[in-house]
C-alpha cells in the first residue's frame, strides 16, 4: 500500500456529494477528411483494447487500520468498459446539447471501489465532430500534470494514426529503484523531518510572506455572491479567444499574458456582479493556482502547486489601473516564492490557504470572511495544432472544481493559437453563468480600447 500526501488526502477527506473532487477536461475533435460513418465507434473499439495500465491509473483508496483514506492500494482486474463510455448528443447535437451533458458529467462522483477515472466518447454532433470528456480525481493528479498528460496523446503529424490513450503512455522518467518512492512510509517520515527542522525558517519566510511583502491576506476577500454554500449539480460553460489579442494587450501595458487574463477575468466578474447590483466595495481576492513542476516533469501522479493571492482590483472602474494593481499584486507576491524550495512553497500555500481548509466545515463557512473569492487558473497548453488518431483538436475546455463558499471557478488553457476558458459553478448558486462568457468578452475589448 501506498501513503496518500498530505495534500492528496485533503482532496480525498474533503469530497462529498455537494462537493465531487474529480478535474475534468472537454476536447472537440474534427474528424479526418477519410473518417468514413463508423470512425467514432471504431475508435471507441479501438480505445478499449488499451488494457495496459499506468500504476496511477490502478489507484483506488484504500483503508488501513481502520482509518479510511490515506492510502491507495492497486487494482489488479480493471473494467475498462465501465470507466471508457461512449454517448451520442440529442439532436439538434449541437454545442448546447454538448455543455448540457457535461455538466451533467462533471457533476456526478467518481466510484471509490474503482480507480478514480473516466472517458467519454461524444458522437452525434450536427457538423460531424466527436467529443473527448475525461475526469480524474484531484488526488491523482494535478491540472499541469493532466494537460500534460493528454498532450503526450497527441502529435502534431495530421498523417498519424496511433491512438495514445493516457492511462498507457510510456514512462518518459523510469523510476530508479535504488531510491524509495515519495509515497512509502519511511520517505514520508524523513520529509516530515526535514520540514520540521525548517519550521523556524518557514516561520521566518511565513512573517516577511504576508506582511513586510504586504501578501493579500486570507480572509480579508468580501463576501460575494460566489461565496455561499453549494450543491451537488454543476453548470459548465465555455468559449475561446485568440491568443493573439491578450498578447497584443500584453506587449502594449508591459503585462504578462497572465495578467491579461487575470484582468479579463476582473473585469468580467465586476460586470457580472454590477449587472445584479452585487458588487462589493472591496476587492475580490483569486486564488491562483501555480505549477512547481519541471517542464520535462510529464509522468501523472499527485499534486506540485502552490497558492498565490491576488488582489483583482475589482474596485476599480478603469480597465488599465485594474490591470496595473493585478500585475503588481502578482509580482509581489510571487516575489516571495521565487526565494523559496519547491517544498517550502508548498508548505507556504499550505499556511496561506488553511484558513480556506477550515472554511470547509459549514459552521465557519456561515460566519467567516473567504479566504478568497474565487479560484482562476491559467494552465500552459500546446501552441501547435494537435492531432489524435488523425482527426485535429478543435479546443481543449478545462473544468475544476467548486466548493463550499467558493461556488465557481475559471480554469483556462492554450489550445494553438487560441484560450480555452471552462468555467464551472453550482447550478443552483451562480444563475445565469453563460453571462461571464459575455463579460470576459466585454473586458477583453475595454482592454484593448483602454491603452
Amino acid at each position: 500500500m501506498e501513503f496518500v500526501s498530505p495534500i492528496d488526502a485533503l482532496f480525498l477527506l474533503a469530497e462529498s456529494r455537494e462537493h465531487p473532487m474529480h478535474v475534468g477536461g472537454l476536447m472537440l475533435f474534427e474528424p479526418p477528411e477519410d473518417a468514413g460513418p463508423d470512425y467514432v465507434r471504431r475508435t471507441h473499439e479501438r480505445i478499449l483494447r488499451e488494457a495496459s495500465f499506468h500504476p496511477t491509473f490502478r489507484k483506488r483508496p484504500a483503508t488501513w487500520l481502520g482509518a479510511p483514506q490515506i492510502g491507495w492500494t492497486q487494482e489488479s482486474d480493471i473494467e475498462l468498459g465501465y470507466h471508457v463510455r461512449r454517448a451520442a448528443l440529442p439532436r439538434p447535437g449541437g454545442q448546447q446539447q454538448l455543455l448540457d451533458l457535461a455538466s451533467r458529467l462533471h457533476s456526478t462522483l467518481l466510484d471509490r471501489h474503482r480507480p478514480l477515472w473516466e472517458m467519454h466518447v461524444i458522437e452525434g454532433f450536427g457538423d460531424g465532430r466527436f467529443a473527448l470528456y475525461t475526469k480524474m480525481h484531484h488526488a491523482l493528479i494535478d491540472g499541469v500534470s493532466g494537460q500534460r498528460l493528454m498532450r503526450r496523446t497527441m502529435t502534431e503529424d495530421a498523417t498519424a494514426r496511433d491512438l495514445l490513450v493516457p492511462w498507457n503512455l510510456p514512462r518518459t522518467h523510469p523510476r530508479n529503484t535504488d531510491e524509495p518512492s515519495g509515497s512509502t512510509f519511511g520517505s514520508a517520515a524523513r520529509n516530515l523531518l526535514s520540514a520540521a527542522g525548517s519550521v523556524p525558517a518557514l516561520a521566518r519566510t511565513a512573517r516577511d510572506a504576508l506582511l513586510r511583502q504586504q501578501l493579500t491576506m486570507p480572509f480579508s476577500a468580501p463576501r460575494t455572491m460566489f461565496n455561499v454554500p453549494i450543491g451537488g449539480a454543476r453548470r459548465v460553460v465555455v468559449r475561446s479567444w485568440p491568443l493573439e489579442r491578450v498578447k497584443q494587450v500584453a506587449k502594449s501595458t508591459g503585462s504578462t499574458v497572465n495578467d491579461v487574463v487575470l484582468a479579463m477575468s476582473a473585469g468580467a466578474l465586476r460586470g457580472f456582479l454590477r449587472e445584479r447590483e452585487a458588487l462589493p466595495d472591496k476587492p475580490m481576492i483569486a486564488m491562483v493556482p501555480v505549477s512547481l513542476r519541471d517542464e520535462d516533469d510529464n509522468e501523472p501522479g499527485g499534486n506540485k502547486i502552490c497558492a498565490i493571492l491576488c488582489n483583482l482590483a475589482t474596485d476599480l472602474a478603469d480597465p488599465f489601473a485594474r490591470l496595473e494593481a493585478i500585475k503588481d499584486s502578482m509580482h509581489r507576491n510571487k516575489e516571495v516564492y521565487r526565494a523559496l524550495s519547491n517544498t517550502q512553497a508548498m508548505a507556504l500555500s499550505a499556511l496561506t490557504l488553511s484558513p480556506f481548509a477550515m472554511s470547509l466545515l459549514p459552521a465557519l463557512n456561515s460566519v467567516a470572511n473567504p479566504a478568497f473569492n474565487i479560484v482562476i487558473s491559467n494552465v500552459s497548453g500546446a501552441r501547435e495544432p494537435l492531432y489524435w488518431n488523425g482527426a485535429r483538436l478543435d479546443a481543449g475546455y478545462p473544468m475544476s472544481i467548486p466548493l463550499d463558499g467558493q461556488a465557481a471557478n475559471i480554469t483556462l488553457t492554450t489550445n494553438g493559437a487560441n484560450l480555452d476558458f471552462g468555467i464551472v459553478g453550482c447550478r443552483r448558486s451562480v444563475p445565469h453563468l453563460d453571462r461571464i462568457l459575455i463579460h470576459l468578452d466585454n473586458a477583453l475589448t475595454e482592454l484593448e480600447e483602454s491603452h
